[in-house]
């Protein structure tokens, strides 16, 4: 899409936003956007940088989202500590968080792209995240309505860190452990590698302050995966397949209340369309790679996008709303997420190369 057209779209969207919905709904679009620009501009995905650490010893990826981090908690934590209406990224240590992040970290291997990733790669036109991005929003609606049978197999309340312990601690112990992270990749990656890249660095430093910007003006830190399953819920709802009055999770005062109501008042659904727009917005410069895939290249990566959506819901988010939020609002839940999301990563490279994506 050319430049000048998104731009007059956007605008126009960002004025009935500011005009029919709230000043915030807009403010947070153009801090989606940004996200988009960072994320398809600096090409940051976590899942390459895992794939590239795993394959070619390369640490400069995994480097890149230890900074994004440290500096996400560095501006989050304070906040959280200041500010009580400001809420962490809490989810609970269950069952479903390790069977969860298990099939996520596997299945973003094969379909190439974690939460953001497939959304900002669907922006950029890649056919391949285009295709899984309805059956990711379906997987995590659907997640969404059986949350409640995984969380009956086993599950403790969430632990917040900044409450737990004050922001200063909380602070210190995360950046400590992520230190830990890097002194372990080192050990793997050996001497002589490359450990800085200007692109991971750049989009490190924009989506720490645009992730912090969104805590500030949504109350909440960044999400995806809920956008999606609830853009999926709204569907299913219309057309009668669903009701969502007799769903655990969705007759919840407050999810009950974003079904209801016009998407546009949904903070996650939002910045998911403002990451599209900003990903667009990049594709109108840069060239995108469009692999040819077979059949059953296809086939295996729409299941791979079902079971991305389906597993984020029952681990709590995706590499975004669990890790990143997670870990830099204090939630004990993001440091379980990460190992139990890299063991499925190992088993997911393994999938990837014998399907040969």
């Amino acid at each position: 899409m050319k430049r000048l057209p998104l731009a007059v779209l956007l605008a126009a969207f960002f004025l009935f936003l500011a005009w029919s919905v709230s000043i915030r709904q807009a403010v947070l679009l153009l801090v989606g956007i940004g996200m988009g620009a960072a994320l398809a501009g600096a090409r940051f995905g976590f899942t390459t940088g895992w794939r590239h650490l795993v394959e070619r010893r390369d640490p400069r990826g995994v480097v890149g989202q230890v900074i994004l981090l440290a500096l996400a908690a560095a501006l989050a934590m304070p906040l959280l500590g200041v500010f009580p209406e400001l809420h962490a990224a809490l989810g609970p240590p269950s069952v479903s968080l390790l069977i969860g992040a298990f099939v996520f970290g596997m299945a973003m291997q094969i379909a190439d792209g974690c939460g953001s990733g497939t959304l900002y790669k669907a922006g950029l036109g890649v056919p391949l995240n285009m295709g899984i991005l309805p059956l990711f929003a379906l997987g995590s609606f659907l997640g969404s309505a059986h949350i409640d049978r995984w969380l009956a197999l086993g599950q403790i309340e969430p632990v917040g860190l900044v409450d737990q312990w004050g922001a200063g601690l909380a602070l210190i112990v995360t950046v400590a452990v992520l230190g830990l992270v890097l002194a372990g990749v080192r050990l793997y990656t050996g001497a002589g590698k490359s450990w800085f890249d200007r692109r991971w660095l750049w989009g490190a430093v924009a989506l720490a302050v645009l992730a912090t910007l969104n805590l500030v003006i949504a109350g909440q830190p960044w999400g995806v995966v809920y956008g999606f399953g609830l853009w999926a819920g709204k569907v299913a709802t219309a057309i009668g397949a669903f009701d969502p009055t007799l769903n655990v999770f969705w007759s919840q005062p407050g999810n009950a209340e974003r079904m209801a109501e016009t998407v546009f008042m949904d903070v996650t659904s939002i910045t998911n369309i403002g990451i599209l727009g900003g990903a667009l917005w990049i594709a109108g410069r840069a060239s995108v790679e469009r692999k040819p895939l077979s059949t059953r290249q296809w086939v295996v990566a729409l299941v791979a996008g079902f079971a991305l959506g389906y597993s984020s819901r029952l681990a709590f988010g995706c590499n975004i709303g669990a890790m990143l939020s997670g870990i830099s609002t204090g939630s004990l839940h993001g440091w379980i997420w990460v190992p139990m999301a890299f063991l499925g990563t190992l088993i997911g490279i393994r999938l990837r190369r014998h399907y040969q994506f």
